[in-house]
């Protein structure tokens, strides 16, 4: 008798668990569903491999946006080498929030961030964990996440077309589209090609292909170096039908302004780099209109 009961409990208790992950699973769902209708347009930034530029250019779109008057919120899906953090000044900036929803931090006016970098307690801790799990993370950082009203998330994805981007394209169909950054060289045709294919298996718009570090002005004699060779994204873009956006020269203050957590254009500064992202969001601003 006692054993019967036991194991009644035991079965009754597993079904509550059962309902209790359903309900979890169904309440989740539904924040997303709250948090991506309040947000117009949703923009991810994505690449075949790393060292590309893919961080540096969606955190200084996300800046040009903000300035523009834009509401803007950046989600860092590099769950294993989160970059934003470093990038916008964040270090040490931990995300809170209650009720179980979590605030984004403010990065100035307009612009907000996410990054799994703020929930851990150490920078050189490692995230040790397989895919599943790196969904539900993803799911989380969208739905729980007082996103409020933005006109834009842009959400940066780590290199390849893995875990990450897919989960986002899953849990986000209605993506206004996807933007790939590569760079000049010929093996730039290989990496785009896959990130295109992966969009379109996906049913995710291609807003066009970035094409960063193209060529180095000589701060000597002002001559322009091919460094990478040049026009590969270019031709990809071609190639594969697909809008050219435009072309991000390789410039030290690009680079050591994201270094120092000040990015390039939150600062206002002038030349070849401001004109490229102003040409890049026009044309995507364009397509979205």
């Amino acid at each position: 008798m006692n054993n019967t009961n036991n194991e009644a409990i035991r079965e009754k208790t597993q079904e509550d668990i059962l309902k209790e992950k359903v309900q979890t699973n169904q309440d989740m769902a539904e924040r997303l569903k709250e948090n991506m209708a309040n947000i117009k347009h949703k923009i991810l930034v994505l690449s075949n491999k790393g060292g590309v530029g893919k961080s540096t250019v969606s955190v200084n779109l996300s800046c040009f946006l903000a300035d523009k008057g834009y509401k803007v919120g950046l989600l860092d899906a590099d769950l294993h080498g989160p970059s934003i953090v470093k990038m916008f000044g964040l270090e040490g900036r931990h995300l809170t929030g209650s009720d179980g929803l979590m605030d984004p931090l403010e990065v100035r006016k307009n612009l907000t961030a996410v990054s799994m970098a703020s929930l851990i307690e150490s920078p050189d801790t490692p995230l040790v964990w397989r895919g599943p799990l790196k969904g539900v993370a993803i799911k989380q950082l969208l739905a729980e996440v007082n996103w409020g009203k933005l006109d834009f998330l842009i959400i940066d994805s780590p290199p390849g077309t893995g875990d990450e981007p897919l989960s986002i394209c899953q849990l986000i169909p209605e993506l206004d589209g996807g933007v790939i950054v590569t760079t000049p060289q010929e093996i730039a045709l290989t990496d785009s090609r896959k990130c295109i294919s992966f969009l379109r298996e996906v049913n995710i718009p291609i807003l066009g292909i970035i094409e960063n570090m193209s060529g180095f002005q000589c701060p000597h004699c002002g001559a322009k170096i091919d460094l990478f060779k040049a026009g590969g994204g270019e031709k990809a873009a071609q190639d594969f039908k697909v809008p050219f956006l435009g072309k991000i020269p390789l410039d030290i203050e690009l680079v050591s302004s994201g270094d120092q957590g000040e990015p390039f254009m939150c600062n206002n500064r002038q030349g070849k780099v401001r004109t490229a992202f102003e040409q890049i969001v026009q044309s995507i601003l364009d397509q979205l209109s």
